[in-house]
């Protein structure tokens, strides 16, 4: 038996300060859920997709599979950084399905894919709760032993996988080869720039926030975490309503936004409308150095959300604050949002989307005790993407 490939780097005390986790009793969990496997993407060209991870995201690539080794129909990439994997799906044939999802939906998330400790119970479960069972529970073996898998379908056209790999000592799946990185990291930079996802950010239609609460609750066992509505997650001009759930020691967390009505057009109904539909908004990634992240990122071309130097300035942000790690000034410079809630404080920030549609992005997050979301910065980052949005013409 194979060590838990999903601990790659990163200790459990580790991951319990990076992503917030708390005690849990999974033994009476009737969905048992141990991490995030992966988070699958497909994109317009995954070959590309992959080196720009590798480049500005300073992941390594452990595995592949494609033509090269016996897969005529697309090339995947499997990419790492600590205990983060994300695959890069891309279609090879005009024909291909992978085409015509990125068609439809553009370069996005498919599958978030989860770490289970009983495929066939998972199912079982899921399926007396009403769920749509796309892949029933079947074996997948090679050289490096067996993998148990199955797969539900949630909002969207976007999946959960239910992995379990606890007797399969390969790089990522049956069928993939191990294979290295050929880009190089620049001398002195980290070695890596963040170690674990830390959330996973649904968008659905108006009305269907609770549904899929609902389900997630029903269907795998979730708990909810936090609720934001009304003048909590709203500007002048936009609004949304979120509720986040999580398994049981909040290893895997999925924030679920919803549009509100408002002036104009919300971050929410801009996604929905160009992503043609629900799916996997934004990836929250865990780093214990957002300085060194942000700024290696920067350097290699990524683009962040700006903060107004008022943001800083105001009395209020830093009496409810307190003292951090960074100093407010160092946290200006680098435009980095700070928050504190009873637990804590964290530090965050967003990028712009990182393709062509204004569809998914990420952020960056660096928790100290805090289990929250970034509650008193909503109204800030909001209003950032709205300039953005304004700037699209999509507002």
């Amino acid at each position: 038996m194979t060590t838990n490939p999903a601990l790659d780097d990163v200790s459990y005390d580790q991951l319990r300060q990076l992503v917030g986790l708390v005690d849990h009793d999974s033994t009476a969990d009737p969905f048992p859920v141990r991490a995030m496997d992966a988070v699958v993407f497909i994109a317009g060209n995954a070959t590309q997709t992959a080196w720009f991870y590798q480049v500005a995201f300073g992941m390594r690539l452990v595995a592949y599979s494609g033509p090269e080794t016996g897969e005529p129909e697309r090339k995947s990439f499997v990419l790492k950084s600590g205990s983060a994997r994300f695959v890069i799906n891309g279609g090879v044939r005009p024909g291909s399905e992978l085409l015509d999802h990125h068609r439809r939906h553009g370069d996005g998330v498919i599958d978030l894919a989860l770490e289970v400790s009983d495929v066939d119970k998972c199912v079982e479960h899921a399926r007396a709760q009403g769920a749509t069972v796309l892949e029933e529970p079947h074996d997948v073996s090679d050289e490096h032993g067996t993998v148990r898998r199955a797969a539900i379908a949630t909002y969207g056209e976007t999946r959960h996988s239910l992995i379990d790999r606890s007797r399969y000592s390969g790089p990522y799946l049956p069928g993939y080869v191990a294979k290295q990185s050929t880009v190089t990291r620049p001398e002195g930079a980290p070695k890596r720039l963040f170690q674990a996802v830390d959330h996973c950010v649904g968008n659905v239609e108006l009305g269907k926030m609770n549904y899929w609460v609902d389900w997630y609750h029903r269907v795998m066992g979730f708990v909810n975490m936090a609720e934001f509505v009304g003048d909590d997650i709203a500007t002048e001009y936009s609004a949304l309503m979120s509720k986040v759930v999580s398994n049981g020691n909040h290893r895997v967390k999925f924030p679920l936004n919803e549009p509100a009505i408002a002036k104009k057009k919300s971050q929410i109904d801009e996604y929905l409308e160009f992503y043609e539909g629900a799916g996997c908004q934004h990836i929250a990634l865990a780093t214990n150095d957002i300085i060194a992240t942000v700024t290696a990122m920067r350097a290699a071309g990524v683009e962040f959300l700006e903060t107004p130097d008022s943001y800083y300035d105001d009395p209020e942000l830093r009496a409810r604050i307190g003292e951090v790690r960074v100093p407010i000034e160092t946290l200006k410079e680098h435009k980095i949002l700070v928050d504190r809630d009873e637990d804590g404080y964290l530090l965050q920030i967003f990028t712009k989307p990182i393709g062509d549609r204004p569809t998914v992005f990420y952020e960056l997050i660096e928790r100290h005790g805090s289990l929250g979301f970034g509650k008193g910065n909503f109204k800030a980052l909001f209003e950032a993407i709205e300039r953005e949005q304004e700037r699209r013409g999509n507002l």
